[in-house]
């Protein structure tokens, strides 16, 4: 019998040094991941689009590669858990992969996920496949999201699931799903779960708490479940009415104030961008009212690659959430909050919010997938490191068969910083913005932007270069797309490095040197214009006033 290893990741999980499935579930001390989902009627251009967030502190982000290959009969494949690089077992390898980059395969298959941990006594701890294996292991073998919901359960109930609650996004151009996934206790091998495609005329999303309800109103022909769903949870306790009345979400996942506030408060962020009759679940998620938000709604209006960037760039701004306005801010009102979550001041524990974009992020993208166009041109995975808010997306064709060096895990690791690094890079600019927040951003939306639109409008003459080239040589047309992907990938490390820079030198020493479109200002004797000194915005100098009294007054002299 041959044995191998998944493409060798073991390593660069080990060098992650982070427990992230710890982190998703440990209830309100940590919530992480975020997913967002368009079906391709919802969509401007036909696409259907999910993205995701890697959430964790500490966690390196990387792109990762696994090539396609052909295995002999009898290969068995090492199973290690994504987050902690900890050996799991074997199973039975396919005789064929296929190629997969990043969170996207060969034939435009996407999968994100968010841990939601669900019912604790649940953990299978002998079970072989973890969330993150499963997600590689699934994309590796599918060809489309429902064949990668089969492969993924027939899995776990062959080998057993070792994971908590998790919920999966598995798209391919026509469809989108999300899959719920439990385990059954320790040493009972499966996986409770339930599957429910997301319509093509709606958005949905999914931010660490289980969201599938009563089957029946999602329809016969677009639910799935495991055939013991409902018994398992009469068995267990945790449900006793009427099968028409199970709803998966409150069996498996009760909510909390932690699910309501730091998790369902995400997605209704994302609705209300898009649909504001959903300004009516604010009492939803602040625990004042019993009523779910749904599982989809219909937008408004159609969404756009850069609409779902500008979504996962989100702080609550401008809603009865946004937090950008009080004390907790400082003076230049950051969206940021130091974790945990929640502190305990004497005996009441106080909470932060917890937004779509957040500074934990490892890597994030959102996936496009299209339909009417051949499967190499048709899958992008707009990917970046780092926080959603400050990075870029830049574009990822599914048919790249390499790792933009600037992306590759080998040339640094969550302990080791290097310039070649687009995750130490991205870091270094925003950890020097999230101090002086409202002072800076504007510099890094000037450059954000500049790159990003300049992605999306080389975007169409990009593909049609890559579809006359395939026509003479579909291996030169493949070629092209990737070279391509990774000079997009270097161009933006680049500029970031020069942004970097440029921050550094207008922002030294807390004064502000003048520029004019990124140039600094330079007198007749070559010498900085006049410096300008901002210091505190009037709001805030009204804040200390009021916190220190008269201890700061400057003393005048008695009047005679």
């Amino acid at each position: 019998m041959v044995s191998i290893k998944m493409i060798d990741k073991t390593n660069m999980r080990k060098r992650n040094y982070v427990l992230l499935l710890l982190l998703c579930c440990m209830g309100t001390t940590a919530m992480a991941c975020t997913n967002l989902i368009v079906g391709k009627n919802a969509s401007v251009d036909g696409s259907t689009m999910i993205t995701y967030s890697a959430d964790a502190y500490g966690m390196f982000g990387e792109l990762y590669h696994y090539p396609a290959a052909v295995y002999p009969k009898g290969t068995m494949m090492d199973i290690r858990e994504w987050d902690t690089g900890k050996y799991l077992g074997q199973i039975k390898q396919a005789p064929k992969t296929y190629n997969v980059i990043g969170n996207m395969n060969e034939f435009q298959v996407s999968i994100a996920e968010t841990t939601f941990g669900g019912r604790p006594e649940l953990v299978d701890s002998t079970g072989i496949l973890d969330y993150g294996s499963l997600i590689y292991i699934a994309l590796q073998r599918s060809t489309t999201a429902k064949k990668a919901i089969e492969v993924m359960t027939d899995l776990v109930k062959e080998y057993g699931y070792c994971s908590s609650g998790e919920s999966f996004t598995i798209a391919d151009p026509n469809e989108v799903w999300v899959l719920e996934m439990l385990g059954k206790g320790p040493g009972v091998r499966g996986a409770v779960w339930a599957a429910v495609r997301i319509p093509d005329d709606c958005i949905s999303a999914h931010a660490n708490q289980s969201r599938i309800r009563q089957f029946a109103q999602y329809g016969k022909e677009n639910c799935l479940f495991s055939s013991d769903v409902i018994s398992f949870a009469r068995e267990k306790n945790y449900f006793s009415g009427l099968n028409k009345d199970f709803s998966f979400a409150d069996a498996y996942a009760p909510l909390d104030f932690g699910a309501l506030r730091y998790c369902e408060a995400r997605v209704w962020s994302f609705f209300r961008m898009f649909n504001p009759e959903m300004d009516a679940y604010l009492s939803y998620v602040k625990g004042t009212s019993s009523e779910p938000m749904p599982l989809y709604i219909r937008p408004v209006n159609k969404l756009s690659v850069e609409d779902l960037s500008h979504a996962m760039r989100d702080h609550y701004e401008g809603s009865a959430l946004d937090f950008t306005n009080d004390i907790s801010a400082g003076p230049f009102a950051s969206p940021y909050r130091p974790s945990p979550l929640s502190t305990k001041v004497g005996d009441k524990t106080f909470f932060n919010e917890r937004p779509i974009s957040t500074q934990q992020t490892a890597f994030t993208f959102v996936a496009q997938m299209r339909d009417f166009l051949p499967n190499y041109v048709g899958g992008v995975l707009w990917f970046g490191l780092d926080d959603a808010n400050m990075t870029v997306y830049t574009p990822v064709y599914c048919c790249t068969d390499k790792v933009p060096t600037c992306y590759d895990g080998r040339v640094a690791d969550a302990l080791t910083f290097s310039w070649e690094s687009s995750f130490w890079v991205f870091n270094w600019v925003s950890n020097m913005v999230y101090p002086y927040y409202s002072k800076m951003i504007g510099d890094v939306r000037k450059v954000q932007s500049r790159l990003e639109t300049t992605y999306h409008t080389s975007q169409k003459g990009v593909e049609s270069i890559a579809l006359e080239k395939f026509k003479v040589d579909p291996v030169d047309a493949k070629r092209y797309l990737t070279s391509y992907s990774i000079n997009a990938a270097q161009t933006a490390v680049d500029a970031w490095k020069h942004l970097g820079e440029f921050l550094v030198v207008k922002h030294c020493d807390m004064v502000v040197r003048r520029d004019r479109d990124g140039v600094f200002l330079r007198n007749e004797e070559n010498r900085p214009v006049k410096l300008s000194r901002p210091g505190y915005p009037e709001a805030y100098l009204k804040t200390i006033v009021k916190e220190t009294g008269d201890r700061y007054i400057v003393p005048t002299k008695d009047k005679k």
